[in-house]
């Protein structure tokens, strides 16, 4: 009997701390908080259909939502309802942009980083006329042409690029 309960107490000590570390279910919409609900109300609709991950990195920006300076907390907003206007496919689109980017060199995302601004300067008709502009491909160079340095990318690039720059996607995830 004594062996029975020292291999139970063991049994209990080895689970215990495995069973502690098991990460617990992210909560549903409803079992948000109030200020939860208020910060998130953009994901609202979407809330429950979110990859427990994707459902922990938002309750995280929103416990640091109310320490933020107000300009990053309009920041936040404006990034949120733009990432839950997005379909799944350009969730996943902007993911795979943000990830592409931030393995670049240093050196091409400085470059990366330039044509966004440029672009974030441009006039905002301008930059509506450039978004909806369908990309051109590349065009080869001509059999024999001297190898030349690339052309910066056109302003019809910028876009999509810049798109992957923006880590609304608190990073950059649905």
């Amino acid at each position: 009997m004594a062996k029975a309960l020292i291999a139970l107490a063991l049994c209990l000590c080895i689970s215990l701390p495995v069973a502690a570390a098991a990460p617990k279910k992210p909560p549903a919409w409803a079992e948000l908080t109030p200020e939860q609900q208020q910060i998130l109300a953009p994901l609202g609709p979407d809330w429950d259909k979110l990859e427990p991950a994707r459902k922990r990195k938002w309750i995280g920006i929103a416990k640091r939502y109310p320490k933020m300076k107000p300009d990053e907390q309009a920041r936040v907003q404006r990034r949120m309802q733009a990432w839950a206007k997005l379909t799944p496919k350009e969730r996943q689109d902007a993911r795979e942009r943000y990830k592409k980017i931030k393995n670049l060199p240093p050196d091409k995302k400085e470059g990366l980083k330039q044509k966004w601004e440029e672009y974030n300067r441009l006039p905002e008709q301008e930059r509506r006329k450039l978004g909806s502009t369908p990309r051109k491909p590349p065009t080869a160079a001509p059999a024999g042409a001297p190898d030349a340095p690339p052309a910066a990318a056109a302003p019809e690039e910028a876009p999509a690029a810049a798109g992957a720059l923006t880590p609304s996607a608190p990073a950059a995830t649905q």
